[in-house]
């Protein structure tokens, strides 16, 4: 897995729910192409057509608040977001989106700092996000269990590698 993002920032303020990443009514499919297909429709219809693979969702605090659907990290990460940054993360949002291998950093005061468009560089292994003028913002960065939980690209991947290593 790589460990240093570099993206452009699309920006989203606080409380963006589970809804309103991907709309209940696409809730039927489990391809996430399709999911990816309707990504933040509910905030800005043409996201999806806008985004590039490998930007940087920025977004304020309580991401992902609502309904615990896994849903939603999945239809970023198959939109090309490469990662979400955001001042905090509704906790079973954060749970889901590690557990599908996608990466989601908490760093208190970036959505501030950054404006829509400019690239920044996400290092998840050194923690720190540098920004398009050269400096350097920390974030705890992530223990050793979890960049090996999006290393292997979630945690189902991850215990079945282990499980085959065990029974070889």
């Amino acid at each position: 897995m790589q460990t240093q993002l570099t993206g452009h920032v699309w920006k989203f303020g606080d409380d963006i729910s589970t809804d309103h990443i991907i709309a209940g009514r696409y809730l039927t499919s489990t391809d996430p192409k399709v999911l990816g297909e309707h990504a933040m429709e509910n905030v800005d219809p043409a996201f999806v057509t806008k985004v590039r693979p490998g930007d940087v969702l920025v977004a304020g605090t309580n991401f992902g608040c609502g309904s615990s659907r896994e849903q939603a990290p999945l239809a970023l990460k198959a939109a090309g977001i490469s990662c979400v940054v955001a001042n905090t993360f509704a906790r079973i949002f954060y749970r889901n989106a590690i557990n599908i291998g996608f990466p989601v950093v908490e760093c208190p005061g970036l959505h501030e700092r950054v404006k829509e468009g400019e690239t920044i560089t996400v290092d998840l292994a050194a923690g720190h996000i540098i920004l398009a003028s050269g400096e350097q913002v920390p974030f705890h960065p992530f223990p050793p269990n979890i960049l090996e939980i999006l290393s292997a690209g979630g945690l189902v991947p991850k215990l079945r590698a282990e499980l085959a290593s065990k029974s070889a």
